[in-house]
């Protein structure tokens, strides 16, 4: 991507299709992670700006997701039925929530006084149902998000937020579903037609279902872009079953280039390491986030970022920014079977300069790493 740029996050964004949020920031968080992997030089500043100048708007895409602003007309059909079922359920609530954010500006759910009366359940999670209607309208496309303030979020009316020819555009919803399935091969490459760990989260039920009319169901889609040619199936030695290629990438199999003698730390959540099984299959690398495994039956850590050297995935860290002291703290490192960091040629070299690119990324000016 151009380096040193804001230019560099709108391509990767693009070429992605989305860009997935978490708010998690022990290492950095995973949007910003992903993107330092990829421009050089990045500063988290830089996607925050394009957020305040309305260039990236959020919308869900295998989650909350960052999309280029132009293309929010293929994230705004959810299948979920839940939204609209609450909005059917409170609709007083809705409407003061509307009647304030319309007179008053972009409003937080704690700018409204707390309903003890109206507390439910939120996926799991007992919460005011105030934010509930909030993130309802959200995702039915009447609020969008204004701008956040650490975890807090503050919705404003979607007119008021997005231009008037991209809120006027309607996408039939197969057709969205069908960009945002595009949009994970393009985020991941090299997919199955049933790829794992949530890979096509969002997208409806394998095979028609009537709970979601509006889906034809993922098989059906998966063919229709198999149809027109818009991804390629390919088999891959060592590797089961038949992977698919975007058909704008083909020339990259044809003519491979060299990969860069480079040293990136990648996400828990980057797209490269969506798919566990091809990761394993592909790389040789096993690959679990261990946030929910309990302490001590995990292996590693619970937010650890994998090392890729080149074309290889040679080993694995576990960081902690410490804002205060400057300072980012490595609890521990790993590094994978038959890697010797000492004796690859390179290797040091580009850690030592993927390490310097990661303090400044981290605002820190020391490192220390485990005995």
């Amino acid at each position: 991507a151009p380096p040193r740029s804001a230019g560099g996050v709108l391509e990767v964004v693009r070429r992605f299709g989305s860009l997935q949020y978490d708010p998690i920031d022990v290492a950095g968080r995973s949007h910003d992670l992903v993107l330092h992997a990829r421009v050089a030089g990045y500063e988290p500043g830089w996607t925050e700006d394009l957020y305040a100048r309305r260039e990236l708007f959020e919308a869900y895409n295998k989650g909350i997701s960052f999309v280029p602003t132009e293309d929010l007309p293929w994230f705004r059909h959810t299948l979920s039925r839940r939204p609209r079922r609450l909005l059917q359920e409170h609709p007083d609530v809705a409407a003061r929530v509307l009647e304030r954010i319309r007179a008053d500006g972009p409003l937080s759910a704690a700018d409204f006084e707390v309903d003890r009366r109206t507390v439910s359940d939120w996926f799991g999670t007992p919460t005011n149902t105030v934010r509930e209607v909030l993130e309802a309208l959200n995702v039915t496309g009447v609020l969008g998000l204004a701008r956040r303030e650490g975890s807090r979020r503050y919705y404003d009316l979607a007119e008021r937020l997005v231009p008037a020819e991209v809120l006027a555009r309607e996408i039939p919803p197969v057709e969205q579903l069908r960009h945002r399935m595009l949009s994970r091969h393009r985020a991941h490459g090299l997919l199955s037609a049933s790829s794992g760990n949530d890979v096509y989260s969002g997208l409806g039920a394998a095979r028609p279902d009537e709970r979601w009319p509006e889906s034809p169901g993922r098989r059906a889609l998966h063919e229709s872009l198999v149809e027109e040619g818009a991804i390629l199936p390919v088999r891959i030695e060592g590797v089961k079953g038949t992977r698919f290629v975007l058909a704008e990438e083909l020339p990259l199999l044809e003519s491979p280039p060299e990969p860069a003698p480079a040293v990136a730390f990648l996400s828990p959540f980057d797209p490269l390491v969506w798919e566990r099984k091809l990761v394993g299959e592909l790389f040789g690398f096993d690959y679990v986030w261990e946030l929910f495994v309990p302490p001590a039956k995990r292996r590693w850590g619970w937010y650890v970022l994998p090392v890729l050297f080149g074309d290889r995935l040679v080993g694995r860290f576990e960081p902690r920014i410490d804002r205060e002291r400057a300072t980012v703290l490595v609890l521990n490192a790993w590094w994978e079977p038959g890697f010797d960091p000492q004796r690859a040629d390179g290797f040091a070299d580009a850690l030592q300069e993927a390490v310097d690119a990661y303090l400044r990324f981290a605002g820190a000016t020391a490192i220390e790493w485990p005995s």
